[in-house]
């Protein structure tokens, strides 16, 4: 698999940061465990890279930020952007297995260090909520508005370093939370940002929809660009085993389509894996589902 730097075939390797800073709930940080044992690491030729330690969770939101954990993810996201860093220096490809989304600040403080990379952000929710919006001060509906700089400045600014990416390089892509984003007062998504949600993505047809993304991202001034990928965005039919789940979303195939287009771009720089919930998945039909997604992307992907 050619990718970004100018770097040879990258052998994946899997980072698991089993984080649920983001969440009042619990369940995700199981989701390394389980997709490692149902083959995962095997079926895509992955080396394991380590596990971190994540500190552990207070109840009550910030008072300063009106964020769970705030701190605490402000102080662990370098953590996980030095174990994202490693692997990059190793010229391999990185597989972070959350968690919540908000590990994707630690993905992109690792990217941010290094240069100017985009964000491909595959989720059945915009997760672009503003603190005093959020109903239960949960990071995980607020991180894609943080990676951009938006919100306070202990999570938007990791290391001085924020935007962690600019909006304009993101791509929010397949989110179909419309009514709990008007239902809670959710802010709009900036104009800049690139929005491709899930009826567009009808209109134009996964291939397409998935190109116009990738051709955002892969633009001349983008080092590369990296790949959130929220369980939440298939088919509340087929990923059940998610905390919020809305009706609809993408197709096994549709989200294979979408990944596959992503990384034969040659520009994906890693990818993460958030939100799936093994408590919530007792047959682990979901997670099986989810293994073979990935292994079929990256396997279409190869040369």
């Amino acid at each position: 698999m050619s990718l970004a730097m100018g770097l040879p075939t990258l052998r994946p390797a899997i980072v698991e940061a089993p984080s649920t800073l983001g969440l009042a709930t619990d369940g995700v940080e199981r989701l390394p465990n389980r997709l490692l044992a149902l083959g995962l690491a095997r079926r895509l030729h992955a080396r394991r890279a380590g596990r971190l330690a994540v500190p552990a969770k207070n109840p009550t939101p910030d008072p300063e930020t009106g964020t769970l954990n705030a701190s605490a993810i402000a102080a662990w996201s370098p953590r996980l952007a030095d174990a994202v860093e490693a692997v990059l220096d190793a010229g391999e490809f990185p597989i972070v297995l959350g968690g919540d989304c908000t590990v994707v600040l630690g993905s992109m403080l690792a990217l941010r260090r290094r240069g100017r990379y985009g964000l491909f952000f595959i989720d059945g929710n915009a997760d672009f909520f503003q603190p005093e919006a959020e109903p239960h001060g949960e990071g995980a509906s607020m991180d894609l508005a943080f990676v951009t700089g938006h919100g306070p400045p202990q999570l938007t600014d990791i290391e001085g370093r924020g935007p962690l990416v600019r909006p304009e390089d993101a791509v929010a892509f397949a989110y179909r939370d419309h009514k709990d984003q008007e239902d809670h007062g959710s802010q709009p998504l900036p104009q800049e940002l690139k929005a491709i949600d899930l009826p567009a993505v009808r209109a134009m047809g996964i291939e397409a929809a998935a190109g116009e993304a990738v051709a955002h991202l892969t633009r001349a001034e983008l080092d590369g660009f990296f790949i959130h990928l929220d369980a939440d965005c298939l088919d509340d039919a087929l990923m059940p085993a998610v905390d919020f789940r809305v009706p609809g979303g993408l197709s096994w195939d549709e989200l294979a389509t979408a990944l596959r287009v992503a990384l034969a771009s040659g520009k994906a720089v890693g990818l993460e894996v958030t939100i799936y919930n093994p408590r919530l998945d007792a047959d682990g039909s979901a997670g099986r589902g989810l293994v073979d997604v990935l292994a079929a992307a990256f396997g279409t992907a190869a040369s």
